[in-house]
């Protein structure tokens, strides 16, 4: 799928968005971990702040310029795929929703390398940073729940 303009980056973004928000809300549908259920909603109610965000960008206005990078602590990397379903386990919820993280970071990376627009660029380089902090998140959560020295 070739974008062609800043407006064809924006759409698309925002549909990745309105995605990822209810990515989100079904997957704490299914959690049992009370305080990670508030987590995941509370990470798709922060994907329709990026909607409106892109949304704002789209209509003209300038946002400020990309955060510093976010630590990557690569936990996501080493796991396997998890598959979404209605009975998910906690640990499966959190691979899953590292590995969307990870994606959305590369996607919003791709999609700033592809314009010469440096307003937009700064926009999809500071989400791209602010998925990261999410995934950071669920790495560390994992870490504490999975990982930790017995």
């Amino acid at each position: 799928m070739a974008l062609d303009s800043v407006e064809e980056i924006l759409d698309f973004a925002i549909v990745q968005e309105e995605k990822a928000a209810q990515f989100y809300t079904e997957l704490a549908e299914n959690m049992a971990h009370k305080h990670m259920k508030e987590a995941l909603l509370g990470f798709a109610n922060e994907e329709k702040g990026h909607k409106a965000k892109l949304l704002r960008v789209k209509e003209g206005e300038q946002m400020l310029p990309a955060e510093k990078k976010v630590l990557d602590l690569k936990v996501g990397d080493y796991l396997e795929d998890a598959t979404p379903s209605s009975n998910i386990d906690y640990r499966d919820a959190l691979i899953l929703a590292m590995k969307a993280e990870k994606a959305a970071f590369r996607l919003y990376s791709d999609l700033a390398s592809a314009t010469d627009d440096p307003n937009l660029r700064s926009v999809l380089l500071g989400l791209a940073q602010e998925e990261a902090k999410h995934k950071l998140r669920f790495e560390l959560e994992y870490d504490a729940e999975f990982l930790k020295e017995n």
